[in-house]
């Protein structure tokens, strides 16, 4: 415990007194970190190091979900599906690029074909942590370009689960099998549904409820303890401990008090965050540095061009413009914590050799490094391919979906079919996780108990009647959801063929659902396959026509699309104008960024007109959020307060220059040394108080005192008001400090 201690303190130590000069120099904050490790780390002979590396690393860790947990706040599910499919186009044609730089590179170097294979791996991702604090050192974070990486980075990490379990088949079976990868993928799917879907359901009810119990200090508590919670549970099912941090955050980020939420948890993020990537910084080791010098060379300058290259080229595959491709693919030029993972998989797996791991670490802090560099780059680069290329190739990738949404990512006029079938497929695969997930806990905890309490098949029918009455009102909703809708009418009333394709469609779903039943009597029934069928046909039907059943089913839709949509919900209550104006936005310049008040700042208590924001710096501000309240389209008499955030519209350069002047214009009020002291004044008939009022009087704006109560014939103090006339001989109580009493006292000829 003492050795934990005093690693703790010297790591915090040193990581405080390098930022600080970091910070002067006006460098980003996550190398001084790095720097930082690297100094109390083991590999430096010169400085005091840490005694137990262990220890270290599992706050490290805890970092991480931290980190990933905001981000997760931040950038929730609905923002990446109204991006459509351009960052999915852009995470994977970047993976599948640098997997194949990494490969090379680790044939290049005969290492194998294991070795290259995991290496390319490695390089697929880039890290999301350490490109998201780059962003927040240097402001970035409100920029367009910075919404779309961190999309992509988001997309990246899913993507990375999966590449873990392909990597791990394959190093196990020394071959590709197709079959693994598809059932992996489906079983990814089916967490991600599954945890989403009863996520929002469950935790937005929880928090509506205990509201009213609520307080900085609960909800930080609560917050984090859901976010170690679905930790756990990722955990248990095989996936990384960031991935579960990720989707609480998602799920909290459609709640009320995501605001609240970011708010409390961001100081602990920041402390965990800040031992993370000194922990990175301790993993140098400048003997693996000589040694694979020649590899971590090759392999930076790998990762920094083929992500400048092939991350540029995929944002432009995605439908951004020139500018913003560049920005985008320059920042995605680093490896982190994913590739720490893959390694760590390869040696525990036995099929990569033991260099690799500090090889990989070696690039990765020298590729971080770099990062904000490469950040800052990007703009002049832009500018000189914009200078050496044709004047009518730059205008064309520069106006790519300035008109409205790009190409990637808009949404066509569809037809009455294509939207009928997209809701029936998202709906089906929605309901049949649910129904899925009630069956396997089901299985898993409740028949046992039945079968101790009730014997074999006595707990297998009690099980089984449980089970599917659980699940009945997902089941009906595969069946009857969207039926009545007015997609369903229109092709209904058309022509003979149309409504045979619908029944065609009803028999499919039917089909889906009494097959879910059938799964359950056949592995719980001793009765022949045909009899399951007919059973599970019958059953269906009768859930059909149940109306308690139906009111269940609805109620629980009702109630998940409620929290889904609290947070627009309570914005259209707080507001005459609807919030939507992001995706109105003509032109691709001009975006929405969130920025938050410090609570020194100089704006609070002013109005938006006083402060001229349009003129000064050229934006608008489009909604003021404070706590659960929300103001749209705020008019000039709206006053801004410390906590506000603030969602301005406008250019990158405009809400960058905002950004700073937010930060830098706060009040520089002078401190006091002086004790308040409350004294009894008595007036004489000199004073220049006499026969004034205490609002005239100018005890308070001109001495800086403040008149607490007149004293009574009998002693008490009666409270002061501001109307009330000074008379002679009055004993009034007065606040304030030692030398403003005295001044007072002095110039109005009063005494004690």
């Amino acid at each position: 415990m003492e050795s934990f201690i005093s690693d703790l303190a010297l790591i915090l130590i040193t990581a405080g007194i390098v930022t600080l000069v970091f910070k002067r120099l006006k460098q980003p904050l996550v190398l001084g970190y790095i720097v930082a490790g690297f100094l109390a780390g083991p590999h430096m002979p010169y400085t005091p190091s840490v005694s137990n590396m262990e220890s270290i690393q599992t706050w490290a860790d805890i970092g991480v979900i931290f980190l990933m947990f905001t981000l997760g706040l931040e950038f929730s599910f609905k923002k990446i599906v109204k991006m459509g499919v351009g960052p999915i186009i852009a995470a994977c044609s970047v993976m599948f690029c640098m997997m194949s730089v990494g490969s090379a590179v680790g044939h290049l170097f005969h290492w194998g074909a294991m070795n290259s294979l995991f290496l390319g791996g490695m390089l697929a991702m880039s890290s999301t942590t350490i490109i998201y604090k780059a962003f927040d050192d240097l402001g970035l974070r409100q920029k367009k370009f910075a919404g779309e990486v961190l999309s992509v980075l988001i997309l990246e990490d899913i993507l990375g689960i999966l590449l873990m379990v392909v990597l791990s088949a394959l190093a196990v079976s020394r071959q590709f099998q197709g079959i693994e990868l598809v059932g992996s993928l489906f079983q990814l799917g089916f967490f991600l549904i599954l945890w989403f879907v009863v996520g929002v359901y469950v935790v937005p009810s929880f928090l509506r409820k205990a509201h009213r119990w609520m307080n900085k200090e609960t909800l930080l508590v609560v917050s984090i303890g859901l976010c170690f919670m679905l930790v756990v549970i990722a955990n248990k099912a095989g996936y990384s401990s960031a991935f579960g941090a990720f989707m609480m955050g998602s799920i909290l980020a459609e709640t009320v008090e995501a605001e609240s939420i970011e708010r409390v948890v961001s100081p602990v993020k920041d402390l965990f965050g800040a031992i993370f990537f000194v922990s990175v910084g301790m993993l140098v080791n400048p003997e693996v540095l000589m040694q694979y010098w020649l590899p971590i060379v090759v392999l930076c300058v790998a990762i920094i061009l083929g992500q400048a290259v092939f991350g540029t080229t995929s944002f432009l595959l995605s439908g951004q413009p020139f500018r913003t491709a560049i920005q985008g693919g320059f920042s995605l030029a680093q490896i982190g914590e994913f590739a720490f993972i893959i390694a760590s998989l390869g040696i525990s797996l036995h099929v990569t050799d033991d260099f690799l791991y500090p090889v990989v670490v070696a690039v990765s802090i020298i590729t971080t490094f770099f990062t904000p560099y490469m950040i800052r780059a990007a703009r002049p680069v832009a500018d000189a391919f914009e200078r050496i290329m044709p004047a009518q190739v730059v205008q064309h990738l520069s106006e790519r979906g300035r008109h409205g949404k790009n190409t990637a990512t808009a949404k066509a006029q569809t037809g009455l079919w294509r939207k009928l079938l997209t809701a029936l497929v998202s709906q089906v695969g929605a309901y049949l996780t649910l129904s899925i997930g009630v069956i396997a806990i089901s299985f898993a905890v409740l028949l046992p108990l039945c079968r101790g309490a009730l014997g074999h098949w006595p707990g297998n029918i009690s099980c089984g009647l449980l089970t599917l009455l659980a699940a009945s009102p997902f089941l009906r909703a595969i069946v009857m959801r969207k039926n009545h809708s007015e997609e369903w009418k229109q092709l209904w009333l058309r022509d003979e063929f149309h409504r045979v394709s619908l029944c065609f469609t009803f028999g499919i779903r039917y089909g889906i659902a009494a097959a879910t039943i059938y799964y359950v009597l056949d592995f719980l029934s001793p009765f022949r396959w045909y009899f399951h069928i007919a059973t599970a046909l019958v059953v269906m039907l009768l859930f059909i026509v149940s109306r308690r059943i139906k009111w269940t089913s609805i109620k629980l839709e009702r109630t998940f699309l409620q929290n889904l949509r609290s947070r627009e919900t309570l914005a259209r209550a707080d507001a005459a104008t609807e919030p939507g104006y992001a995706g109105r936005l003509t032109s691709r310049n001009i975006h929405i960024a969130e920025l938050d008040v410090p609570d020194d700042s100089a704006w609070a208590g002013k109005r938006l007109r006083e402060l001229e924001f349009s003129h000064r710096d050229g934006v608008m501000i489009a909604a003021i959020v404070r706590g659960a309240h929300r103001q749209n389209v705020p008019d000039g008499d709206a006053m801004i307060f410390p906590g506000d955030r603030i969602e301005a519209i406008g250019s990158d350069d405009s809400l960058q220059a905002f950004a700073q002047r937010l930060t830098q214009e706060h009040t520089d009020l002078p401190l006091s040394n002086s004790r308040l002291q409350l004294r009894r004044v008595i007036l004489h008939d000199g004073s220049s108080f006499i026969d004034k009022s205490l609002r005239l009087s100018g005890i308070r704006s001109q001495f800086h005192c403040s008149v607490v109560g007149f004293e009574d014939s009998e002693g008490n103090i009666v409270p002061a008001t501001a109307d009330r006339l000074i008379c002679r001989a009055d004993a009034m109580w007065i606040v304030g400090e030692d030398e403003a009493v005295r001044q007072l006292m002095k110039q109005s000829g009063a005494r004690e």
